[in-house]
């Protein structure tokens, strides 16, 4: 499917106020970009950068007033997300070394503190793919989604514990779990087709049988269509806007369609 995706922000500030933002999606195996905007007002310098996880970085100073941003794409993604329900959970000795940090502890995912709770999800099934579609499984029926429950401070010890949580909250508990697992697991958010209410969105993948899997614990089953901006440890990583002094949001508007809804460029 081919996707068109805009994300509009409108901020205001009252002194210089360095950002960073993270905005633009990268072509790969999942994805490719095939048009992109990017529009910023006032006018002022750029600066991009890639950072250790791969996102691609966007760094710049708010001045004082009004500050607009806003980012439209066209990027044709997989209609399905892909499985192998064979593929093997990979001994950690086997792991490439640019992996090894997706089996810490994070500032979010306390997985050294919740391989009890794993254990009793999976019990002793098969080290593979089976082993996390269980643990996605268990998150998407036994934690509740519900709007306003947990913030920016709300971690997967307290998910576990209050059972309930957003999108975030979810990725969180997914990542800690399998991390639990010796299983390596990132953070990911971007946009996903037909979301609602429509937002930026947070899901997990993890890696397995030599490769990086998606799983989507707020959804009955994981399905594709979905825009990847960045990826992470945990939502420390892959924050869209770091901000370096006082802001206050007026505004964030996001839109994702098909090139059949909306054929036209915009």
């Amino acid at each position: 499917m081919i996707l068109d995706a805009t994300c509009q922000l409108d901020y205001q500030v009252t002194e210089d106020v360095p950002a960073i933002f993270m905005l633009r999606p990268r072509s790969g195996w999942a994805q490719w970009v095939m048009r992109e905007e990017f529009h910023i007002h006032p006018q002022v310098p750029v600066v991009e950068f890639t950072d250790v996880y791969g996102n691609l970085c966007q760094r710049t100073v708010m001045p004082p007033g009004n500050f607009h941003l806003s980012v439209q794409y066209r990027v044709q993604v997989p209609d399905l997300a892909d499985e192998d329900l064979m593929a093997p959970v990979m001994l950690v000795q086997q792991l490439p070394t640019e992996l090894l940090h997706y089996l810490l502890p994070s500032r979010y995912c306390q997985s050294d503190q919740l391989l009890d709770v794993a254990l009793a999800i999976v019990g002793d099934m098969p080290q593979n793919y089976h082993m996390v579609a269980k643990i996605r499984s268990w998150i998407h029926h036994q934690i509740r989604y519900e709007f306003g429950c947990s913030d920016s401070s709300t971690s997967a010890l307290e998910t576990v514990q209050t059972k309930r949580g957003v999108c975030r909250d979810f990725a969180h508990l997914g990542i800690s779990l399998c991390r639990a697992l010796n299983v390596p697991a990132r953070m990911v958010v971007g946009f996903l087709y037909d979301l609602k209410p429509m937002d930026l969105h947070a899901w997990f993948e993890a890696f397995i049988g030599g490769r990086w899997f998606t799983f989507d614990a707020t959804e009955p089953l994981t399905r594709g269509n979905r825009i990847v901006l960045a990826y992470g440890r945990d939502a420390t990583d892959v924050a869209l806007a770091t901000m370096f002094g006082n802001f206050t949001m007026q505004n964030m508007n996001v839109t994702v369609s098909t090139v059949k809804d909306r054929p036209e460029w915009y």
